[in-house]
């Protein structure tokens, strides 16, 4: 037998009740435990596909398993002698009652979904217990007859056998392009709706399979009991599956296989000895919840220093020797004709109006800019294109057809593909899995078709790998396609977030901000990849990085307040006074920024922050490697490198959010290195975060408040350093533009008492003009707070930084000053790839 058939889980899954079995025998034990046991698999296995693959967490799945076990009961003592053909019955049966009440609950979320299957539980119950003339009411039904086991070792054994095919075939199912479905929806469903498939379908079809395997499992209960009862359907009872798969560990495929065996073991004995055994097992489920959080199996895996999940292989198709350059497709278009027009479009939330009266053409084979400030709406529009918002008033038609109401999916699978500004990945996926999932939408028609959808090997299809591989080279991530996306760096996601949009083949592509946290060297390289996509397809893209916009484009449109106040070429787009005033920001403002530069740093400025030997990684694996850092008293030092070098690595260290593996942070004279997230924040360490982090249903005001301590700046000092936050104090953190939130999170870092903070790309996703208000606070802020700054534009930050590190593959390759590093171009294109718009030829990225 071959080395990964011993490390099978479905072979773990015979072998471990096989060893019961064996072990049962040989202390003369009645096996119906260990039947019991492998019964109670099939439970868990069935919660498990939905709390686990598909993010849905049922607290009443007992009405499949308690219903089940009363249809095989009721077939075998009315009108069926068979227990094949009654466990065929009992299967169906559940199957139909789950889809029944997928119709009813299914389009409910969270709390309101587990509750509603909780309610189902509870009805069955009562219906159990009061139906006497059906059900025997509260004895049960009793002397269910069981013809072809007359034994019960010879009725375990088909259980053992039965339990592990329903193992093995869920295993394959996991695997096959539905399963892969199931789980790129538990991370993250809107995304899968964009790329066009029915996530409600998908959850239909799994609550149903749910049902079924679950309904055998209660089928097989009933043979066992030889009758039926009302308490497996009771409230008491009805987490008994998803308690087992918490013991075992969510997210590990044997989870109910381990789960199973404590409980029932734990259960059995416990209850054996003690009358009031909840008392004793209740604590020991505590100490699983608060010291393995995955169960017996993260236990284990904990002692091996082997964390991970298992639902799924760890594996990846292999690489091609050649990979191919992705394939150029061109659109069948007429280039006079638009492919998107809108007509009077509009939405509002409240009184805050985000479209009014939008009218629009979009034309193929042209690249056309989308832009305006922060919260003008474009993201708003982006999403009534693609179907996240139904407009209030006005039509959309693409390609001819009335879309307005169409459903997102729909709209997606018709060839309106989009990124998203908010990264929208799958983070519990592989790179590569990432990709496939998009690749496979234009076959799977939204969920998935025949047998081979529902268990056949989804990696198994060649040419779909072939693509993967080809977009995944086109955007440079070809080498990290087995890393899970939860790993990436920022900018790496970002061009997986291309990849992903490019995957479906669409003939619109709407793109939010593909540009936002790139490296320089990075930008270029989608830059130029963009502008290849609008000679072929239709592209309308929002960027706020203005130079590239007005050099790539075809036309622009502006947004501004929900309105449209320019239309044209990129050259009188750019000098409508309008546009100036509301977008770009008056002209002449970047000396101030200049100047910032000659403010010297205090010649007795105190060391403030030293790191020394720092090494730091995830996963096992290193990012940071010996890394030598110091910021003084007042000191602005600028953090940079491409991506994925460990800048973000670097802050999470200093702030506690991620452990060293080797070194030390000394701040103010004290070893910090291992101290608790909030003793660093007590300490005078802030973070603002890549994301701004904000409480969305707070204020202004009260996301202030909850972060404020004695000895930071007052709410007052706030709106002197920002002023248009004052206007905004009252406005929710999830109605602010991108650049309100910015603010918020940098003064949420003022109003306590800090000595150093660190800015993690402050200026990412913000207009011009807000861009150039943000760096104004910073430079207010130069000699009063220290500050780490990391970045992606280098011309941003070196103006505004008295000290400089570049990071290269994880160690620092560039420790200086600032405007030295800012004036030698030659020195950033080396350590950055940095190639400065003004010096490109005129049709670079054409």
């Amino acid at each position: 037998m071959s080395a990964p058939w011993l490390r099978h889980p479905v072979l773990w899954v015979f072998l471990v009740l096989s060893g019961l079995t064996a072990l049962w025998m040989a202390i003369g034990a009645p096996v119906a435990l260990i039947t019991q046991i492998a019964i109670y698999v099939l439970y868990g296995a069935g919660v498990n596909l939905l709390v686990a693959y598909t993010g849905l967490v049922p607290f009443g799945a007992s009405v499949f398993f308690g219903c089940a076990s009363y249809a095989v009961a009721i077939a075998l003592t009315n009108f069926l002698s068979n227990e094949f053909l009654a466990l065929a019955f009992a299967v169906v049966f559940s199957m139909v009652l789950a889809a029944i009440i997928a119709v009813i609950i299914l389009r409910r979320k969270g709390l309101y979904f587990s509750l509603l299957t909780l309610a189902f539980s509870q009805i069955a119950f009562e219906i159990a217990f009061k139906w006497t003339a059906l059900t025997g009411g509260e004895n049960g039904m009793q002397g269910v007859p069981r013809k072809f086991f007359a034994t019960d070792l010879s009725f375990h054994v088909f259980v053992v056998l039965t339990a592990t095919l329903a193992m093995w075939l869920l295993w394959r199912m996991v695997h096959s392009p539905f399963g892969r479905a199931l789980q790129a929806m538990r991370d993250n469903e809107l995304r899968m709706r964009s790329l066009g498939y029915n996530t409600f379908a998908l959850k239909f079809v799994a609550f149903i399979l749910m049902g079924g395997l679950i309904g055998y499992g209660g089928g097989l209960l009933s043979l066992v009991l030889r009758g039926a009862y009302a308490d497996n359907l009771s409230w008491q009872h009805a987490g008994d599956a998803l308690l087992m798969t918490v013991l075992g560990g969510v997210h590990q495929f044997l989870g109910p296989l381990f789960g199973a065996i404590v409980f029932t073991l734990l259960q059995d004995q416990l209850s054996s000895h003690f009358e009031a055994w909840w008392l004793i097992f209740a604590p020991i489920i505590i100490a699983f919840a608060l010291l393995s959080p995955e169960g017996v199996v993260g236990l284990v895996q904990r002692l091996m220093r082997h964390e991970r999940w298992t639902l799924v292989r760890p594996t990846i198709p292999p690489r091609p020797a050649v990979i191919p350059p992705l394939a150029k497709s061109e659109i069948k278009a007429d280039p006079t004709k638009p492919i998107l027009t809108v007509e009077r479009l509009s939405k509002r939330f409240g009184s805050l109006v985000t479209a009014n009266d939008i009218a629009l053409d979009v034309y193929p084979f042209q690249l056309h800019s989308f832009i305006g400030p922060n919260g003008a709406g474009k993201t708003t529009f982006f999403n009534m294109l693609s179907g996240v918002f139904a407009a209030d008033g006005g039509t959309i038609r693409f390609e001819g057809r009335d879309v307005t109401r169409t459903p997102m999916h729909k709209r997606a699978l018709g060839g309106i593909g989009r990124s998203f500004q908010i990264l929208s990945v799958f983070p519990q996926l592989t790179v590569f899995e990432n990709v496939r999932i998009a690749v496979q939408v234009k076959e799977s028609g939204g969920i998935a078709r025949g047998l081979r959808g529902y268990f056949g090997d989804g990696h198994a299809d060649e040419p779909v790998n072939l693509r993967v591989w080809s977009l995944l080279q086109a955007v440079g991530l070809e080498d990290q396609a087995a890393l899970l996306c939860v790993n990436l760096p920022h900018g790496a996601k970002r061009l997986l977030e291309i990849a992903i949009t490019l995957a479906t083949d669409a003939r619109l592509l709407l793109l939010d901000e593909p540009l936002a946290g790139l490296a320089e060297a990075d930008r270029q390289v989608v830059s130029s990849l963009i502008r290849r996509l609008a000679d072929t397809h239709a592209v309308l893209l929002i960027e706020h990085d203005i130079d590239r916009v007005l050099k790539l484009s075809d036309r622009i449109t502006v947004l501004h307040q929900g309105r449209l106040i320019a239309d044209g070429k990129p050259a009188d787009v750019a000098a409508n006074p309008e546009v100036i005033s509301a977008y770009l920001g008056a002209a002449g403002e970047e000396e101030s920024f200049a100047h910032a530069a000659a403010m010297p740093l205090a010649a007795d400025a105190k060391e403030l922050l030293r790191i020394s030997g720092l090494s730091v990684g995830y996963g096992g694996g290193t990012v940071l490697s010996e890394v030598d850092f110091i910021v003084r008293e007042g000191e602005a030092v600028a953090l940079l490198g491409r991506n994925g070098v460990g800048k973000t690595t670097t802050l999470r260290a200093i702030s506690g959010t991620l452990r060293p593996q080797a070194g030390k942070v000394s701040f103010a004279g004290r070893d910090i290195t291992h101290l608790p997230t909030y003793e660093i924040n007590r300490a005078g360490i802030s973070l603002v975060p890549e994301g701004r982090r904000l409480f969305p249903n707070l204020t202004v005001v009260e996301n202030l408040r909850i972060a404020a301590r004695a000895g930071g700046i007052s709410i007052e000092e706030v709106f002197a350093l920002f002023p248009r936050l004052q206007a905004r104090q009252r406005a929710r953190a999830e109605n602010l533009s991108g650049g309100e939130r910015q603010m918020v999170a940098i003064a949420r870092a003022l109003v306590v008492p800090s000595r150093l903070i660190l800015l993690d790309e402050p200026f990412e996703g913000l207009a011009p003009a807000i861009v150039k208000e943000v760096r104004e606070a910073l430079v207010r802020l130069r000699g009063k707070v220290a500050m780490v700054i990391v970045e992606h534009h280098a011309e941003s930050v070196l103006p505004i930084t008295d000290h400089a590190y570049v990071l290269v593959n994880g160690r620092v390759a560039y420790e200086g000053s600032a405007r030295i590093l800012e004036t030698d171009h030659i020195l950033q294109a080396r350590l950055l790839g940095v190639v400065h718009v003004e010096d490109l030829p005129a049709d670079a990225g054409a």
